[in-house]
């Protein structure tokens, strides 16, 4: 199941506090990415982050879901209201996130 444009919107809306947020669209889904990092994306209407340490330790709960078959699990990021909490926790995570590559 793709994910909709609404969610998409819903995400970017919640995201907006933070500036250089982005995203790309990819086979029905969405990346997610903060000053040129990803962090994340949004899977089947779910919004899920990278399972760095910090992201861990700010959501000890969360459940570690796949974005989609074969793929890494991540986490479900479950509190979508709390805009202050999705800046903080995008902000703790980016100096834990790889630096991504170039492409050709």
């Amino acid at each position: 199941m793709a994910s909709s444009k609404e969610f998409l919107e819903y995400v970017l809306e919640q995201l907006s506090d933070l500036e250089e947020i982005s995203y790309r669209a990819m086979m029905g889904e969405y990346i997610i990415y903060y000053r040129g990092k990803i962090i994340g994306g949004i899977y089947d209407d779910r919004f899920l982050v990278k399972p760095v340490k910090t992201a861990k330790s700010l959501m000890p709960n969360a459940d570690m879901e796949l974005p989609y078959e074969g793929a890494k699990e991540m986490l479900l990021v479950e509190e979508m209201e709390n805009r202050e909490f999705l800046r903080e926790l995008v902000e703790a995570m980016y100096e834990e996130l790889p630096v991504p590559r170039k492409r050709k």
